[in-house]
Order: structure tokens, then sequence, then C-alpha cells
């Protein structure tokens, strides 16, 4: 599987952004997808997760500003992020495992300003 995300950007505190993961090759329905971010300095972190029943869970950090959501038909996984604080600004990747198979995307910048 190749994963491609993209929706990243420059924006300000309270916006919104929308990011999009498409996947490519393999069964998108059997993998559950997630998003992980990683902030200058800091380790990879969980975001949120999708799996291939469609439930979702979402970290703390985010719950109630962040949602996941995927698309089957198109094999893509979108994660709406609103009201961006300046602490979300980092690099966020798009993630698929399936059994022992982890695949990750290449990753999008979001930084959100003051």
């Amino acid at each position: 599987v190749q994963l491609q995300a993209s929706g990243g950007g420059l924006v300000q505190a309270g916006e919104s952004l929308r990011l999009s993961c498409v996947a490519t090759g393999g069964s998108f329905t059997n993998y559950n997808m997630a998003w992980y971010r990683q902030a200058p300095g800091k380790q990879r972190e969980l975001v949120a997760t999708v799996d291939s029943a469609r439930a979702t869970n979402i970290v703390d950090s985010v719950k109630g500003r962040f949602s996941i959501s995927r698309d089957n038909a198109r094999n893509t996984v979108d994660l709406q992020m609103n009201s961006l604080k300046p602490e979300d600004t980092a690099v966020y990747y798009c993630n698929a495992k399936y059994l022992w198979r982890v695949f990750w995307g290449p990753g999008t910048q979001v930084t959100v300003s003051s």
C-alpha cells in the first residue's frame, strides 16, 4: 500500500483544516487507518484511528475538535481538524495497518499561528 497525504498548510488559531490520505494498492477495506503527528523535538504520537469496521477513536488531546472518517469507495481517510491551536503544529502522517503490515505516508505539514 502506498499512502499520500494532502491538505496541510498554514492557518491561524481557531481555523480548520481537512487532511486527506489516499491509499493505492492493497485492499483498503481491510486496513485499519490512522493519523499520527510529530511536532519538532517530540516523538510521533497517535491522533486518531478508524478501523476496517469504521469504528473511530480520537485521543483526548484533540477530542471534540478533530474527527476521522474513511471512504472505502475512494480509498481515502480524512482528518477534520477544527478549532486548531498552535500546539497542533506538527507533521501529520497517514498510517495503515493490516495484520503485521504497517505502512506510512510521507506526511503533510500543519502550522498553526497564534
